[in-house]
C-alpha cells in the first residue's frame, strides 16, 4: 500500500500532537507517585480508555485476527468477552485491597502479604517476561504489520515504533502514556470499526457475510477442537485472564492511579464495556479478509494486514497507519514503564539503593525505560521471536508465570494464615511444573496444562499451611487519603457489561 503526502502528513500531525500534549500534561512531574503513577489523580474515562489501549495491540490485530481466519473462527472474541467479565469481577475484589494498601506494583503486595523473597522474585520474574518476551512481541508484530501493509522494512519498522514511543515515555512516565492512549485508544477503535464498515461492505452486506460465513460464527467449539474447546471457557481460560486483568502491571498500573475507588471501578467497568467492540474491530474484519482474499494468505497472521492493504481507500490510509502504529506504540510505551517501575520500586530502591532520592528514582525509571526499549529492539529482529509466529511466541511463555503468580495472590488473599514459604514455593514451582506438563502433556490444550499447573500449585500451598501455618495473619498497610467509597451504580453498569457478554455468547453459541 503506498501512502501519499496527504497519508503521510496526517501520520505527522497525529504523532505530533500525541507527544505535544504527552510531555506538557506530565511537565510538572517532580517524584516517584508523579511519575510512576501520575500523581494518583486518573479519572475514570482516562483510566477505561488508556487500559484499552494498552491492551490492544497487533497481537490482536496480527494474532487474534489471524486465529479468526484460520480455524478459530469468532470464537477467539472469547479472549476479550471473559475477559470483560474478569476485569468487572476485579474492580469488586482484587482492585479495593490494592489500592486501600496504597502499592506502587504488584511485587509490592507480595511483600505486604508473604515477605520481601516472594516480592523479589515476583519482580524478577516480571521484568524478564516484560522485556524479553512481551516487548519484542509487540516490536515485531507491530513491525510486521507495517512491512505487510505500507513496505516498510522489518528493522526500520522496530527502531520507528520504538522511537516514537521514547519520545514521551521516557520523559512523562505513565502520566504522559496515558494521555497518549486517549488519542491512540480512540484511533484503533475507530481504525477498527472503519475497517469493519468496509470488509462488511465488500462482502455485500451483513446479511451475505452472515451466511457466507457460518460455520466460522460459533463462539463454542467442540469439546475436541485443538486450540480453543468449550471447556476451557470453564476451565484454563480465567488463569490468563485473572492474571492479565487483576495482577498484571501494565495493566493494573492505571487503576492504582485512580483518583479514588469510585473513579478506578468505573475506569475498569469502561474498559470492559469498550472492549465488547473487540469482536466487531479486529475478529470479524479476519473473518471477512478470508472470505475475500482467502488465496491471497500465505499464513492466517496476514488476514487483518492484507484486509487494510486491499480496502483502505486514499485520504484514509495515514489515518489507519496511526491507529495500527497507536495499537503499537501505546502497549510498548505502558509495559516499558511498568517494567521500569517494577524494577526501580522493588529491586533498585529495594535491594540496591534504599536511600534513593525521589529525583534519583525517577532518573532511573527513565534510563531504563529507554535501557529496555533498546534491548527489546534488539531481541525483536532476532529468529527466536520469528519462527513459530508472534501469537504462539507470546502463548507459550505466558503459562510460565500466570498460575504461579494467580495461585500466589489468590490463595494468600483466601487462606490467612498461608505462611510465606507458600508463596515462594509457588512463584518458583510454577515455571517447573508448567515446563514438565508441556514435555509429557504436549497434545493437550495449553489452557488445561495451564489449569492443571494451578490445581498442582494449590495443593502444594494447602499442605505447606497445613504444616506451618502463620500464627497471625499479616496485617496490610491502610492508605488514610484514598476515598474507599463504591458506588452501587458501579455495580449496576458492571452487571450490565457481563450480561451482554452471555447475551454475545448465547446469540452466537
Amino acid at each position: 500500500m503506498s501512502l501519499s503526502w496527504l497519508d503521510i502528513s496526517i501520520f505527522v500531525i497525529f504523532y505530533a500532537v500525541i507527544v505535544a500534549v504527552s510531555l506538557y500534561k506530565s511537565r510538572h512531574e517532580t517524584n516517584s507517585a508523579d511519575y510512576f503513577l501520575g500523581g494518583r489523580q486518573l479519572k475514570w474515562w482516562l483510566i477505561g480508555i488508556s487500559i484499552v489501549a494498552a491492551n490492544i495491540s497487533t497481537e490482536q490485530f496480527v494474532g487474534m485476527a489471524g486465529q479468526a481466519a484460520g480455524q478459530v473462527g469468532l470464537a477467539v472474541s472469547a479472549w476479550q468477552l471473559t475477559g470483560a467479565i474478569g476485569i468487572v469481577i476485579i474492580a469488586f475484589t482484587f482492585l479495593p485491597r490494592f489500592l486501600r494498601a496504597g502499592i506502587y506494583t504488584m511485587p509490592e503486595y507480595l511483600e505486604y502479604r508473604y515477605n520481601s523473597s516472594a516480592r523479589l522474585i515476583m519482580s524478577v520474574l516480571t521484568v524478564i517476561i516484560y522485556v524479553t518476551v512481551t516487548t519484542t512481541a509487540v516490536l515485531y508484530s507491530g513491525a510486521t504489520a507495517m512491512e505487510t501493509i505500507f513496505g516498510i522494512k522489518l528493522t526500520t519498522a522496530v527502531w520507528l515504533i520504538a522511537g516514537v514511543a521514547m519520545l514521551y515515555t521516557v520523559w512523562g512516565g505513565l502520566l504522559a502514556a496515558v494521555w497518549a492512549d486517549l488519542f491512540q485508544g480512540t484511533a484503533l477503535l475507530v481504525g477498527g470499526l472503519v475497517t469493519f464498515w468496509l470488509g462488511l461492505r465488500a462482502t455485500g452486506g451483513a446479511s451475505a457475510f452472515f451466511a457466507h460465513n457460518a460455520d466460522k460464527l460459533h463462539m463454542i467449539l467442540p469439546r475436541s477442537h485443538a486450540e480453543l474447546p468449550w471447556t476451557v471457557l470453564i476451565g484454563g481460560m480465567w488463569i490468563p485472564i485473572f492474571y492479565y486483568c487483576g495482577l498484571n502491571q501494565f495493566i493494573v498500573q492505571r487503576t492504582l492511579a485512580a483518583k479514588s475507588l469510585k473513579q478506578g471501578q468505573y475506569g475498569v467497568i469502561f474498559t470492559a464495556a469498550l472492549w465488547l467492540l473487540i469482536p466487531f474491530a479486529i475478529v470479524m474484519p479476519g473473518i471477512m479478509a478470508y472470505q475475500l482474499y482467502g488465496s491471497q494468505l500465505a499464513k492466517p497472521d496476514q488476514a487483518y494486514p492484507t484486509l487494510i492493504r486491499e480496502l483502505i481507500p486514499n485520504g484514509v490510509r495515514g489515518f489507519i497507519f496511526a491507529a495500527i502504529a497507536g495499537a503499537v506504540i501505546s502497549t510498548l510505551a505502558s509495559v516499558l514503564n511498568s517494567a521500569a517501575t517494577i524494577f526501580t520500586m522493588d529491586i533498585y530502591k529495594r535491594h540496591l539503593n534504599r536511600a534513593a532520592s525521589e529525583k534519583n528514582l525517577v532518573w532511573i525509571g527513565r534510563v531504563l525505560t529507554l535501557l529496555f526499549v533498546v534491548i527489546g529492539c534488539f531481541v525483536a529482529m532476532s529468529p527466536a521471536v520469528q519462527k513459530g509466529g508472534v501469537f504462539t511466541f507470546i502463548q507459550k511463555f505466558q503459562g510460565y508465570i500466570s498460575p504461579a503468580i494467580v495461585a500466589a495472590f489468590a490463595f494468600g488473599m483466601v487462606v490467612k494464615r498461608a505462611p510465606a514459604a507458600a508463596g515462594i514455593v509457588a512463584l518458583l514451582a510454577g515455571p517447573a511444573v508448567y515446563y514438565v506438563l508441556e514435555i509429557t502433556m504436549a497434545s493437550v490444550p495449553y489452557l488445561h496444562r495451564m489449569l492443571i499447573t494451578l490445581g498442582v500449585l494449590v495443593v502444594i500451598m494447602a499442605v505447606i499451611t497445613v504444616i506451618a501455618p502463620l500464627k497471625e495473619p499479616r496485617t496490610l498497610p491502610v492508605r488514610q487519603d484514598m476515598d474507599m467509597t463504591s458506588s452501587p451504580m458501579a455495580k449496576v453498569l458492571g452487571g450490565a457489561v457481563i450480561l451482554a457478554v452471555l447475551a454475545f455468547f448465547y446469540i452466537f453459541r
